[in-house]
């Protein structure tokens, strides 16, 4: 009995599957393999849409099958291989450039005008002075100073006494006292002046010394730079024979050399002179 059961569910089974083997279909067979690199080609559905027809509004409406249609079995895409040349001379895609934006372009600033240049002024050349001689008289050096007029803006005669000297000293008169002498120093010292001493015996007691020079140009500009500082000194020659000499102390023309003008002049030489001396 059970045995019998056994072959009723066996058999049973049998059908069932073989049913199962006639309903299912053909079973789709997969794609190949593409080989790699190789792009697939797909067919996409139509998107036409069905086309709709309009029935007439006297016509009487047809009756409509609603008796379900079997679904059609989707088919596999057939896969189409393309030559791996194709692909490999496709150029592939290249990424857009990136343009960077121009930057924004700032107000340039208006240009600066240049003022306009001034001409510079010529600066004069300073006065040169000078001392011709020496003459014999007052009236050979006027003589002199006549030939010369066209070369010397300016001219006074000096007269210089004991011609021959062989030594100038320059002082100080003497002071009342050794005390007012002493007070004289130090307004020199603070006047920035050297060299100087008191003179303690003799007719120039308390006078004070400022130099003594072999010739009479050094003690010339001494002079000239202590009476610039406020005092008022004098000059002793010594050692001459008491001749006196005569000079002319002038201002050459812009632009002329002193030689030329001591040629004109007829003088024997010619010394360079500070132009203070003349005011």
């Amino acid at each position: 009995m059970l045995t019998r059961a056994l072959i009723v569910v066996l058999v049973i089974l049998n059908l069932g599957v073989a049913l199962w083997w006639l309903l299912r279909g053909e079973p789709a067979s997969a794609p190949p393999a593409s080989p790699a690199g190789v792009a697939q080609l797909e067919v996409l559905p139509s998107t036409q849409a069905p086309t709709t027809s309009v029935a007439p509004p006297d016509a009487t409406p047809a009756l409509q099958d609603v008796t379900p249609a079997s679904a059609p079995v989707a088919q596999p895409p057939v896969p189409v291989s393309v030559p791996a040349t194709a692909v490999a001379d496709t150029p592939a895609p290249r990424p857009a450039a990136s343009v960077p934006a121009p930057a924004p372009v700032a107000d340039a600033p208006a240009p600066a005008v240049a003022p306009a240049p001034v001409p510079a002024t010529a600066t004069p050349a300073p006065a040169q002075c000078v001392s011709l001689g020496p003459f014999a008289d007052r009236a050979a050096a006027q003589a002199a100073q006549s030939r010369a007029a066209g070369a010397l803006g300016g001219a006074k005669l000096r007269e210089v006494a004991d011609a021959g000297a062989t030594r100038y000293r320059v002082l100080l008169p003497p002071a009342a006292s050794r005390e007012a002498a002493q007070a004289m120093v130090k307004r020199i010292v603070a006047a920035g002046v050297s060299d100087y001493y008191i003179i303690a015996q003799g007719e120039d007691t308390n006078a004070i010394a400022l130099g003594q020079y072999r010739n009479r140009e050094g003690a010339d500009r001494r002079l000239a730079a202590l009476s610039a500082a406020g005092f008022k000194a004098t000059m002793v020659a010594s050692g001459g024979d008491g001749s006196a000499q005569w000079w002319l102390d002038a201002t050459l023309a812009e632009g002329t050399d002193p030689a030329v003008a001591r040629q004109r002049s007829g003088a024997a030489q010619h010394r360079s002179l500070e132009c203070a001396r003349l005011r």
